[in-house]
């Protein structure tokens, strides 16, 4: 097993982490500092600042209905952030993002290995949302959106599913996570994001989950979360 899923599912921290710490030689490995690549045997000795792993804990998968202004990170060191306000007994950490100034679904949890997977764009995993822009939606918005090809920073939008619900919402689903890809997309088409809430991540919905609060998920959900393909 590679290094970055062995220290994952131990629930220590998460691949992202773990590349940190390798890189900064707190990691050994039967006595021996890490390499970047290194496979891991179930009967090695792997610690971090000279302390063993613990042994692995039962996977928390929460869904938590985020409030605007709280930021999408563990960082303790930051103001407002997503850990601080659920206050959750046990270490999870969020699964991808959500910006600050949006609300809604976000998932969160202690099982690193799963991370990666949900956040490669190759799986095609569905996000969807409902926006409010700042002016009527003309055909010009819903249409160039589905479209995509907007340069976004250098990166080119894929064709997504957009349908407009009143004079100013729509709702649209993209298999994309551009940074803040939703807010740039209207800009292009001269809109301004007004409110921006993301109600679905592949099979799980926000549903009637009130805004502040977490659930865990169901046995199904975690199956399909869990699954890739």
């Amino acid at each position: 097993m590679h290094i970055h899923s062995f220290v994952s599912k131990s629930g220590v921290c998460s691949r992202r982490e773990t590349v940190r710490l390798i890189k900064a030689g707190r990691i050994t490995v039967n006595g021996v500092l890490c390499t970047p690549n290194q496979s891991i045997q179930e009967d090695d000795d792997v610690r971090i600042d000279g302390n063993p792993l613990p042994g692995k804990p039962a996977p928390i998968y929460l869904a938590f209905n985020k409030p605007r202004g709280i930021t999408c990170t563990a960082q303790p060191s930051i103001e407002g952030n997503i850990i601080d306000f659920i206050q959750y007994p046990e270490r999870i950490f969020p699964i991808g993002r959500l910006d600050k100034d949006s609300e809604g679904l976000i998932l969160l949890t202690n099982d690193g290995s799963i991370v990666n997977p949900l956040m490669r764009e190759e799986f095609q995993h569905e996000k969807e949302y409902i926006v409010t822009v700042n002016r009527t939606i003309t055909p010009l918005l819903i249409e160039g959106i589905q479209q995509g090809e907007i340069n976004i920073r250098g990166k080119i939008t894929s064709p997504c599913t957009a349908i407009q619900l009143d004079d100013r919402t729509f709702s649209i689903t993209l298999t994309q996570g551009l940074n803040r890809q939703i807010r740039r997309m209207c800009r292009t088409f001269d809109y301004t994001v007004q409110t921006l809430k993301r109600i679905r991540i592949k099979e799980i919905h926000l549903n009637d989950l009130p805004m502040g609060h977490w659930r865990s998920l169901t046995e199904k959900e975690m199956k399909l979360l869990t699954k890739t393909h």
